[in-house]
């Protein structure tokens, strides 16, 4: 099969040293692999003729350990035609529930039923509706709040939307959480679409409910699929990234998965991770160069 493998790395020379590591080991594996090229700084690709996870077996063993995020997939329908993203600890910074959990003193008990939730010990929805409930009596005015004072982009966020939108991707922005925040974060980021739930609100408070039905896991993957849908192409035309366990879905059904700082059980099931880069790397993972990139 004609493959293709992407090397992204916050240090450059590093991923230089790692692209040619790969190939050595590569072709003493037998593999036809053509020499690294350059994509930006710390990003390299190798066309490659393999089976594929016989390739990413060579390349993780000889790159283990190394701060290295390593892509392999096919070379044909690389660059998608769809981006569905998480938004919590994925596009943003935080966990934006936590946030204001930290506003009415209850950020360590809700942080601890997110991470459950996240890890997928705890189905989503119960734990949503729980931690929503602690918030009953919360004023309205900490939304704007938290987003202000907490809420920042990840690093690349920014670059990686706008430059798949300005290439003819639809960027849809999908989250476990709220539209108050995945409306704003969509605008700052470039996203041109946003799904999230709704906080329930009367006299200037959150009355502890949110509306029904709860996005979700399978909630994710029926947006991928629509928004496939609507634009006339496959899921394997889709890129999806999140970091939770209700982002695997998606992450499973989409042409490139990828896990993002993502907890083990997403880590372990998704195409490729990005543990060390920012988020420009899903750019390069699709073939981008960073003269392509869009950057203001």
């Amino acid at each position: 099969m004609e493959l293709v493998l992407t090397l992204v790395s916050p240090d450059a020379g590093l991923a230089g040293a790692a692209a040619d590591r790969a190939q050595a080991a590569l072709a003493g594996a037998g593999v036809a692999v053509k020499p690294p090229r350059a994509l930006g700084p710390g990003a390299y690709e190798l066309p490659l003729l393999a089976d594929r996870e016989a390739a990413e077996s060579v390349v993780h063993t000889e790159l283990d350990g190394q701060p290295v995020d390593i892509c392999i997939q096919p070379a044909a329908g690389r660059r998608k035609r769809l981006l569905v993203a998480d938004m919590d600890s994925t596009i943003i910074n935080v966990e934006c529930l936590d946030e204001l959990a930290d506003f009415a003193g209850l950020k360590a008990e809700i942080s601890a039923i997110t991470e459950r939730a996240m890890r997928g010990e705890l189905a989503f929805e119960g734990a949503l509706r729980e931690r929503v409930g602690m918030l009953k009596g919360l004023p309205a005015t900490a939304l704007q709040q938290a987003y202000d004072q907490r809420v920042r982009l990840n690093p690349g966020a920014r670059t990686m939307v706008r430059t798949m939108a300005a290439h003819g991707a639809r960027c849809v922005l999908v989250s476990g959480g709220f539209t108050f925040f995945t409306s704003r974060v969509a605008e700052a980021a470039g996203f041109q679409a946003n799904r999230a739930n709704t906080l329930i609100e009367t006299a200037g408070a959150l009355t502890g409910e949110v509306g029904e039905p709860i996005l979700g896991r399978e909630a994710k993957l029926a947006a991928l699929q629509e928004e496939a849908a609507a634009l006339g192409v496959e899921a394997s035309s889709a890129l999806a990234v999140g970091d939770g366990a209700n982002d695997l879905a998606m992450i499973q059904a989409a042409g490139l998965g990828v896990a993002y700082r993502a907890k083990p059980i997403v880590a372990a099931q998704a195409h490729a991770k990005i543990d060390h880069a920012d988020l420009t790397a899903l750019l390069y993972f699709q073939g981008y160069r960073a003269d392509e990139f869009v950057t203001d």
